[in-house]
């Protein structure tokens, strides 16, 4: 059984491991480059790695996040390259059934032909990472409630994050790292105003459809552009005629050299959530239970879209809630099949073994002796309300009950002083709640939302009463869907907004009657936040002592650590490398042009737009082609460590120039989020050569490839 190499971040004072130790595994934090210099360069890498620790310079400041997604400044003047399903949403969103830029895709050949991104969207520009532990613990003690340790935390972050949002434009976060052992915050800068530059047609972008997701080999060209504006005085502004593009610190500079295998490769980006440190309890109760219970309900989800959108109008406006959808169930239908046929509850097993034959040693069971157990008490607690709040969950996606619940809450919150309202509550939060609820104007039908309701009050049911919102339930039959569709105004964008800033008791008498749901509702729904946040802080106060003893076995043998993914900026590095496959086969570095022309059939989802089918037929890329294969690369496989929210980053090579886009793993790697398999786990990357064919050849773009410095 391979043995997990964990990689954390732990002080600088460790020993670094060998590099056959570290391997491609690792999301790791900027600060952490300088220890690992001496990997980095062995694997290839040419500039200073110091150079990576920086985040005011290139090429680290050149990585954004937009909110669940990565990207990178590629201009001087604000261009934004990210995936295509990235910019799907937005995409969407300026889509109609006369003009489905989903189908044809789009390229505003001037700025002034740029649209608006879908509302909410951001760019997020890194401008610091620091270490905030001591004033994040302050005033936490051992003889805390659960639900008091969990207040006092809330409290302490919010006045790191409104201190750090001093600065107008300013979006700071404070995350966790290592289980609670340590508080990093993140501040960003928030650029507001973002526009669709450009996205290829779908039979590029989306080539492959659901049914090469997550598999290899693969040839799609998932890329899209967007642009960030500011205020003419440089700092955030809502958007505007009057606005003018950001000036990055620093942007990338497109690679002109031939990217081949066995080169070495980075990947920097926002990644999202990795469970590396799950303890074997916890592993078996989210694989045997609420990963199986998740995917079923992300396949009637889907089955639902489906089959009750009618018309190409509803199909647009549930496009970007459906390819969400059949993203993840067929990532967890992966993830539970690897884990089975790999024996991951196996590999937890005996990896808590031997952290616990070394915490029941003399020396350490002083300090870590109780510590696994005390944490595995609380997992049976934890994965039930784990699984409660996932299916209570789906009741969001209806989104006339969510506004309401939104709505009332915030009424609610509006009452007491800024700092003391829940986090999403805050004024702060005020313009994501607007653009929230304006999105809903163009991915909302009634009918279809009321089946999604349906659906979801079905889920509920099977849960425990004790979990469930008996009120909220009550009143919904009391009502009847009926009347909640027929008499709502909350349908409509301004009757949505002008709740916003309406008192209590507006709410308690209005005849509304998805407001008079929210208004049943909200007892019980502070009632379960109440437990909810006396079993964070339990879970809190337990798992610190069971990380700082697995943090204190890495260090006993020579380990160097990385967090779990939490959204923060990181880099991973590895190389281009294919590998075996099924018996008798094998996975190539590189997909190229022919497997277009294969694949194609001229329909959804294997339909290229002929002017590309034209070019491939006549090997019309010499500006693009590979000297090494001797024809166009497409996509490629990297050794890389990431998970969602990678998407949409920078692949960057040895000289810190851009080759690539991130954009997908495959089935078998899927184990990577709780268990990295060297043999096994890739990333799929867009190769930048296949990207500048379709802008220089099949779109006429090379307004943009002049921009971004590209011969």
């Amino acid at each position: 059984m391979p043995r997990l190499r964990l990689a954390i971040l732990a002080s600088a004072a460790l020993s670094v491991p060998p590099l056959a130790a570290v391997a491609a595994e690792g999301m790791w934090l900027p600060s952490q480059a300088p220890a690992l210099a001496r990997q980095l360069k062995a694997a290839g890498l040419r500039i200073a790695p110091e150079r990576l620790a920086d985040v005011s310079a290139a090429p680290m400041s050149a990585i954004a996040s937009l909110g669940g997604c990565s990207a990178s400044f590629v201009s001087p003047e604000g261009l934004v390259v990210t995936n295509h399903h990235c910019a799907y949403g937005s995409i969407q969103f300026n889509s109609t059934p006369e003009n489905d830029l989903l189908v044809r895709g789009f390229l505003a050949r001037t700025r002034g032909e740029e649209l608006p991104a879908a509302p909410g969207s951001r760019v997020l520009v890194i401008e610091s990472l620091d270490n905030v532990t001591r004033a994040m613990m302050a005033g936490v003690a051992p003889s805390m409630t659960g639900a008091e340790r969990t207040r006092r935390l809330e409290a302490n972050r919010k006045a790191l994050i409104a201190a750090c949002e001093a600065a107008p434009g300013t979006r700071c976060d404070v995350r966790s790292y290592f289980g609670g052992t340590e508080y990093w915050q993140q501040k960003m800068l928030e650029i507001r105003d973002v526009r669709l530059v450009y996205a290829p047609a779908g039979g590029i972008g989306n080539f492959g459809g659901e049914i090469d997701n997550w598999q290899w080999p693969r040839h799609t060209g998932d890329f899209a552009f967007y642009r960030a504006y500011v205020g003419p005085d440089g700092r955030p502004a809502a958007h505007s005629p009057q606005n003018v593009p950001y000036r990055p610190r620093a942007h990338l500079k497109v690679a002109q050299t031939d990217l081949k295998e066995g080169d070495f490769v980075m990947i920097a980006g926002f990644p999202g959530v990795t469970e590396r440190y799950r303890t074997a309890t916890e592993t078996q109760g989210w694989y045997q239970d609420i990963y199986p219970t998740q995917q079923r309900m992300l396949a009637d989800y889907s089955a639902l879209i489906e089959r009750a959108t009618r018309t190409d109008a509803e199909r647009i406006a549930y496009a970007s809630a459906l390819k969400g959808s059949d993203n993840f169930k067929k990532k967890i239908a992966g993830q539970i099949e690897v884990a089975r046929a790999s024996d991951l509850l196996g590999r937890k097993e005996a990896q808590g073994a031997a952290l616990g034959a070394w915490a029941a040693r003399p020396e350490h069971r002083r300090t870590h002796g109780l510590a696994i157990g005390n944490y595995d008490s609380l997992a049976a607690e934890a994965l039930a309300a784990d699984k409660a709040r996932l299916v209570n969950g789906t009741l969001a996606r209806a989104q006339l009950l969510s506004a309401a619940r939104t709505l009332f809450r915030w009424a609610n919150e509006q009452q007491k002083p800024d700092a003391e309202r829940e986090p999403g509550f805050q004024e702060r939060d005020r313009q994501q709640i607007v653009d929230r609820l304006s999105a809903i104007d163009r991915r909302y039908v009634a009918r279809i939302d009321r089946a999604i309701l349906e659906q979801a009050l079905a889920e509920v049911a099977t849960l425990p009463e004790a979990s469930r919102n008996l009120a909220l339930e009550a009143r919904i039959a009391e009502i009847g869907l009926d009347r909640l569709y027929a008499e709502t105004r909350l349908d409509r964008r301004d009757e949505r907004l002008a709740w916003m800033d309406r008192p209590v008791a507006d709410f308690a008498a209005s005849p509304d009657p998805f407001i008079q749901l929210a208004v049943a509702a909200y007892k019980a729904d502070m009632l379960a936040e109440e437990r909810q946040r006396d079993l964070a802080g339990r879970l809190d106060a337990a798992r610190v002592p069971y990380m700082q003893a697995v943090r204190a076995h890495a260090a006993s043998e020579g380990r160097l650590l990385y967090p779990d993914a939490n959204g923060s900026l990181r880099f991973t590095f590895g190389h281009v490398k294919g590998r075996p496959a099924a018996d008798g086969t094998a996975w190539t570095a590189f997909t190229t042009a022919a497997g277009i022309l294969q694949k194609d059939t001229g329909k959804d989802p294997f339909d290229s737009p002929p002017r590309l089918l034209e070019i491939l037929k006549a090997r019309d890329w010499a500006c693009c082609a590979s000297a090494h294969l001797g024809t166009l690369p497409v996509n490629f496989l990297s050794t890389t460590d990431i998970t969602n929210g990678n998407s949409g980053s920078a692949v960057l090579n040895a000289q810190g120039e851009l080759v690539g886009l991130a954009f997908d793993g495959t089935l078998e790697g899927m184990l990577s989020d709780w268990w990295f398999e060297d043999q096994t786990t890739r990333t799929i990357s867009v190769d930048a050569r296949y990207m500048r064919l379709v802008m220089e050849k099949v779109d006429g773009a090379s307004g943009l490839l002049k921009e971004m410095g590209i011969r």
